[in-house]
């Protein structure tokens, strides 16, 4: 009978050491448990964040986009029904000063009323490009074909646009007012800094996307140095609203090119 005391013991030992085991793996699981469950809840709430982020960052750029194309808008009609009119009048008085003036002056004078007249036909042209409801009902194509029409009348750059494919309507009309505004900002930054010659548009109209680029024979930049103006940062933003691949590429008197590729949807 003695000799079953040390068994006794050794075997409750066992059975506590055991228990104790077992409780340890179930915190431990307990632990585990929650902290993947932790881990998860974080995940899911660091990506709601992320996607409400991302919805509030694309309210906020279009609402600027719609302040700025309100604000184009304007300023176009503005052009067109104020200043329009007035160089309408001057070129009217002009032409009528061509008869009470004598044959020494009627030169200069036509001269003054022809070149009225071409800066009455600019402002027209830059108040179409400007307001986004004609832009709107001729489309993007058409629209393009007049700026580069309007570029060569100002005697700045000598441009050419070529059209490849066959033309596929856009799904969202508002998408080709977007495109052709990326277009004008290149335009714009090439006659203010290029010193470019001449400047070569593209459209090759694709099953699925429209691939778009413009090219100059300017000066060019460093564009890794460049300083992101408003002009480069509206061009990817407009890029981005469209799910577009935009790609600016430049090299020091090489030159600047622009290509775009916009995923369309065909109706």
């Amino acid at each position: 009978m003695q000799a079953k005391g040390p068994i006794i013991s050794t075997q409750a030992e066992r059975n506590l050491i055991i228990y104790m085991i077992i409780v340890l793996i179930i915190i431990c699981s307990l632990v585990i448990l929650f902290f993947v469950f932790y881990q998860k809840r974080k995940n899911q709430l660091l990506l709601r964040n992320a996607e409400q982020q991302q919805r509030f960052d694309e309210e906020l750029l279009k609402t600027q986009q719609e302040i700025q194309e309100e604000t184009l808008k304007h300023v176009g009609r503005e052009l067109h029904d104020n200043i329009g009119q007035m160089l309408v009048m001057s070129t009217m008085q002009m032409n009528a000063a061509l008869t009470a003036v004598n044959n020494e002056a009627k030169t200069k004078v036509n001269n003054a009323a022809e070149t009225l007249k071409n800066t009455l036909d600019e402002v027209r042209a830059l108040s179409r490009s400007l307001n986004s409801d004609v832009i709107f009902n001729l489309g993007f194509e058409a629209t393009l074909k007049n700026e580069v029409v309007r570029l060569n009348k100002s005697g700045l750059i000598d441009s050419t646009l070529s059209i490849t494919g066959e033309k596929v309507n856009f799904e969202n009309k508002k998408d080709e007012i977007i495109l052709f505004r990326i277009l004008q900002e290149f335009f714009s930054n090439t006659l203010k800094y290029a010193e470019a010659e001449h400047l070569r548009v593209s459209l090759e109209y694709k099953e699925d996307v429209l691939n778009i680029k413009a090219e100059d024979d300017g000066k060019g930049f460093d564009v890794s140095k460049a300083e992101k103006g408003s002009g480069l940062i509206n061009m990817g933003k407009r890029a981005e609203l469209l799910n577009a691949i935009l790609l600016l590429e430049s090299q020091i008197e090489k030159g600047t090119s622009l290509s775009l590729k916009y995923p369309y949807k065909t109706t």
